[in-house]
């Protein structure tokens, strides 16, 4: 299949949150412009969302079950703040029984036994099953987590489908080699699945996860148990589902719901988990490698925090670049790890961009992800919501310059209007710190040399952006900007091939395509001796 990019959204127009961010001052005049938001959207008429909660239970050994505890937490509309279901909380005991579940089937079960082609056919009807029951499943996504409902059936569920299809033609092609070696000696590697894999998501694209996760480590034939990010357990229940109904044998997928602290530590540090992946804020990768480290040293993961730059030349068509840098930022209301969230443009065409930047923004339509033109949906929950009101008032005492947006949007749930800094600095908060929320920062450079530094001045490596015609131009700074991922006239490009990870305190590994196998495989060398040999 042809790259898929979400940039198609930009017509219409990945979490990383820490609770371990420190509190930021209060609001003061600063420097605010004087053309003020508006839209013509409106949030308070919802639509209902007509798909049916069937699913709050976790799922181990392939049956629905309540908590150890018996205890359940409550998951919210993002939309109101309104609970929409309650959802059995996971802790140790429940991690415990998951574990000893997928330890079962991998030492005693099918699947790693099962021939490569089967897994695949396993695969495959899994992603057909996903396919037939796209619109509902994408609307219990958007319902749970506040994306707009068109970017859940259009983009994220089909990618979904294809990444589980991607893996299911890897499960026949992972194998070893022989060695040649000095003496009379037979060499051969073997690429063994690693056994039982804990893995963490995060609430921002809950599917989009799941896919990254779990799709190269049933290829590899591991065993999984998966905890859901609390702010979004719904989907996730649903769609492991459906893999049962394609055939995956019981224990080898088991899913539970439930805070960090109380099940994702305890996965984490289990003795009986041989590896760990998780995509999170830097914050808690840091605890989570900690932890791993702490237990057993089993092998991790990380796809953690971004600052991306987004560099804009002098050469650049404007009115491109403030579509394209508009889009890096915003998309998914600027919950996406990757966002292109410190924007340097060139001196020659500050004034230019930042003037269409700000109109854009106002013309950014706010409400319902359900009604169609929305362009932008609620933030994700309470705490996330007064994070970035928190940042944005940080900008506004440091003297950056608002020039639209700023406030909140409507009189009830999460939403927060566009909002747009100029005349940005590189040691405020609102250039240094990952805020994960729909607010622009514009920052001005001179010389190429100069945005190279600015742009790398950072704890974090995800990805960045050129907007450039000129080639050199682009091949120096895709050279020089220590990022996992450089995006050129183009953004948030994204395809089951193409490898997606962080530089420095961004991760550790890479997810999607044959990168991603090798998180979820050993290698074993097996040496025999030979009698005689015809040939070395």
């Amino acid at each position: 299949m042809a790259a898929r990019t979400l940039s198609r959204l930009l017509s219409r127009s990945r979490s990383c949150s820490s609770s371990l961010l420190r509190s930021l001052g209060g609001k003061s005049e600063g420097s605010i412009n004087t053309n003020r938001f508006s839209t013509a959207a409106a949030v308070e008429e919802l639509i209902t969302p007509q798909v049916s909660i069937n699913y709050t239970q976790h799922l181990i050994n392939g049956q629905f079950v309540d908590a150890a505890s018996g205890k359940t937490f409550p998951t919210y509309d993002p939309r109101t703040g309104e609970v929409i279901a309650r959802v059995a909380e996971g802790d140790a005991e429940d991690i415990n029984r998951a574990v000893s579940a997928a330890r079962k089937a991998f030492d005693d079960g099918p699947w790693p036994k099962m021939t490569a082609y089967e897994r695949c056919r396993i695969l495959l009807r899994f992603a057909d099953l996903i396919e037939k029951h796209n619109d509902e499943i994408a609307a219990l996504e958007s319902w749970n987590n506040g994306k707009l409902y068109e970017q859940a059936a259009k983009i994220e569920l089909p990618m979904v489908v294809r990444l589980f299809r991607y893996y299911a033609g890897w499960t026949d092609k992972i194998h070893g080699m022989t060695v040649p070696a000095d003496g009379d000696y037979h060499i051969q590697t073997l690429h063994e699945p690693i056994g039982v894999v804990g893995q963490i998501i995060p609430w921002n694209f809950p599917l989009l996860m799941f896919a990254w996760k779990v799709g190269p480590a049933l290829a590899c034939g591991n065993t999984i148990v998966l905890k859901s990010a609390e702010q979004t357990p719904l989907t996730a229940l649903v769609v492991a589902k459906l893999l049962h109904e394609a055939g995956l044998p019981p224990g080898v997928l088991n899913i539970v719901s439930g805070y960090g602290a109380t099940a994702g530590a305890p996965l984490a540090s289990h003795m009986d988990v041989d590896k760990v992946a998780f995509t999170g804020s830097t914050d808690t990768g840091k605890a989570v490698l900690e932890l791993a480290a702490r237990s057993n040293l089993k092998p991790v993961t990380l796809e953690l925090g971004g600052k991306s730059p987004f560099i804009v030349c002098e050469d650049a068509d404007v009115d491109k670049a403030v579509e394209i840098a508009h889009f890096a930022l915003f998309f998914n209301q600027g919950q996406c790890c990757c966002a292109g969230s410190r924007t340097f443009v060139h001196e020659r065409v500050y004034d230019e961009f930042l003037e269409k930047s700000k109109e854009r923004a106002l013309r950014r339509v706010v409400g319902d992800p359900f009604k169609k033109g929305v362009e932008q949906g609620p933030q994700i929950d309470s705490e996330q919501f007064e994070k970035v009101l928190r940042y944005i008032r940080s900008g506004i005492d440091s003297n950056a310059t608002l020039e639209c947006g700023g406030e909140r949007f409507g009189s009830k749930g999460f939403f927060i209007q566009p909002t747009v800094f100029s005349n940005v600095q590189d040691d405020m908060l609102i250039a240094k710190d990952e805020i994960f929320g729909p607010v622009q920062s514009i920052l001005k450079f001179k010389e190429i040399d100069e945005v190279i530094r600015r742009a790398n001045a950072t704890r974090y490596g995800l990805a960045a952006g050129v907007f450039t015609k000129n080639l050199s131009t682009a091949n120096t700074l895709m050279r020089a900007l220590r990022a996992g991922t450089v995006w050129i006239n183009c953004f948030d490009v994204f395809d089951a091939a193409i490898p997606f990870g962080g530089y420095k305190m961004s991760g550790i590994g890479r997810e999607k395509g044959i990168y991603s196998l090798h998180n979820y495989l050993q290698v074993k060398a097996v040496v025999s001796p030979l009698k005689n040999p015809a040939w070395l």
